[in-house]
């Protein structure tokens, strides 16, 4: 427990800030481009049938125009999955600050190609815009939580973990402000709200390089313990590293005593099929949740349940999702990692339900749209409590260095996927279920609550090799077989567990002296 005690007397620095607000940049450009493209979609509905009758003399059937439409949806999805899944060669190749810089390329070259498209007269370069700026979000996915969780404290992992998911509520709330006809979702600015993605991009390149490659990766993958040691002086604003690279040494020393972990080892291996299983059943709470469903279709839900001014209520919706977010933030280091994801999934239940009940009723009882206002809030909030920002970062906390890697490239795949799913299913399913939609929803959340509850182990407070080793012991114990020396990661959060202590040596003279 020493270890632990020390690493909480290293406070927030500037530094930390900076590098970490650098690296939330990528997670806005996720969020803003996943928002965008809903505002303006019957002016980009005109543009592809306009472009069809200059180019070709006659004007596309509206079947042909729906057609594109979906397909310039879609595409950012796919693209979304490929970039997910190209996480892992990316960092293991590069690391995670130059693969940042890389993704940005993609940003660029995205937002040129959407932004130019009208100029062009080429509806072409939309959905290959959409296509790129899909492979860079899905990067993003990836890169962000990972070069958060090893660039924090331990016991700062989770709220800067919830950062990601505050700067893509951030960037769907400045998407759907921007998106309003009277700012640039009109006719003539729609290609510079499509293109204004390139602003960031190169806001995050120009910082960049003064952010540090993760120290994990530095003293780990590369053997550079004194350049990991530089790194977190600076993080932590504290000469005394020692507790930090005593850490990532003990976890180096159990990599290399196994080969590097591939995709498919993942699930072939024992040992982190249990981990690999539950971070792929974490990411597809928060797409299966319904919550892509009430925010792509926000302003249709709102509208049937009679609001005079549902783009409004829409981006109301936005401001909860965000004022939530920051509500987490302070949480998710007290009440813990699993006892609010449970919290969020349950109340998300429980207003879908009220919003059923709200839509269903709305034809008789006008008044139930005050209901169904609140339902969609309490939702939205309830997403942001829990299902929305800790499968993003618990992913990295299950899993070691090196299995980490391939394990974001596969629960962030699976993500986009069912993320993909909503998005096409959700409209087929709303014409034929009508307002009863949201029990399917009601479903899926009960039985994630359930997995979470007997399922996901509490990682708050814990280290990276403190979590893994749990597995394996669960593993061990599985085979009638367990080592001795091996402690248990439990479920309950409340249930004490012995901490595994290492030697370590200190230098008194240097401990915790203040960088000037």
């Amino acid at each position: 427990m020493e270890k632990m005690e020390g690493q909480k007397k290293k406070g927030v620095t500037g530094y930390l800030l900076y590098c970490v607000a650098t690296a939330v940049i990528g997670s806005l450009q996720f969020g803003y481009n996943t928002g965008v493209i809903n505002a303006p979609e019957k002016k980009l509905l005109q543009f592809f049938s306009n472009a069809s009758a200059e180019r070709y003399r006659e004007r596309f059937s509206e079947d042909t125009v729906d057609l594109l439409w979906s397909f310039a949806v879609a595409i950012f999805s796919i693209g979304g999955m490929a970039g997910s899944l190209s996480v892992g060669v990316m960092v293991d190749k590069f690391g995670r600050r130059k693969s940042m810089f890389l993704a940005n390329v993609l940003a660029l070259l995205g937002g040129a190609l959407m932004g130019l498209s009208k100029l062009c007269n080429s509806f072409e370069m939309v959905i290959i815009g959409r296509l790129v700026i899909g492979l860079f979000c899905g990067l993003c996915t990836g890169l962000t939580p990972m070069y958060l969780g090893e660039l924090t404290p331990t016991h700062l992992r989770g709220a800067f973990g919830t950062l990601h998911q505050l700067g893509v509520v951030i960037g769907i709330l400045v998407a759907q402000i921007f998106g309003l006809e009277s700012l640039l979702g009109s006719a003539s600015l729609w290609p510079l709200l499509l293109g204004l993605t390139v602003f960031p991009a190169v806001v995050q390149t120009i910082m960049l390089p003064f952010c540090p490659e993760s120290p994990r990766y530095l003293l780990i993958s590369l053997n550079k313990e004194e350049e990991a040691r530089k790194a977190l002086v600076r993080l932590r604003g504290c000469e005394d590293v020692s507790d930090d690279i005593q850490e990532m040494k003990e976890e180096g020393m159990k990599m290399a005593m196994e080969k590097k972990v591939t995709i498919p080892e993942l699930f072939r291996s024992s040992t982190y099929r249990q981990p690999i299983m539950i971070a792929i059943v974490l990411q597809l709470s928060q797409q299966f949740s319904g919550i892509n469903a009430v925010f792509y279709y926000s302003t249709r839900i709102f509208a049937t349940a009679g609001v005079a001014q549902p783009i409004y209520a829409t981006i109301g919706a936005g401001a909860v999702n965000v004022l939530f977010t920051v509500v987490s933030l302070f949480l998710v280091e007290r009440a813990g990692r699993r006892t609010l994801h449970m919290i969020g999934l349950a109340g998300m239940a429980v207003f879908a339900l009220l919003m059923t009940t709200s839509l269903t009723l709305v034809a008789i009882n006008p008044n139930m749209s005050y209901m169904a206002l609140i339902a969609v809030f309490g939702f939205v909030a309830s997403f942001e409590m829990g299902p929305g920002p800790i499968p993003w970062f618990i992913v990295a906390e299950l899993f070691s260095q090196g299995p980490r890697p391939a394990a974001m490239a596969v629960s962030g795949c699976a993500n986009w996927t069912a993320n993909f799913l909503v998005a096409q299913c959700f409209p087929k399913l709303e014409k034929l279920m009508e307002s009863y939609v949201f029990i399917i929803f009601v479903i899926f959340l009960i039985i994630f609550f359930i997995f979470t509850y007997f399922k996901v182990p509490e990682t708050k407070g814990r280290t990276f090799d403190d979590i893994a080793q749990g597995f394996a012991h669960t593993v061990v114990n599985s085979a009638q077989s367990p080592p001795e020396g091996v402690v248990t990661l439990p479920v309950s959060p409340t249930e004490k567990v012995p901490m595994v202590e290492f030697p370590t040596v200190v230098n008194e003279k240097n401990r915790c002296a203040e960088i000037p």
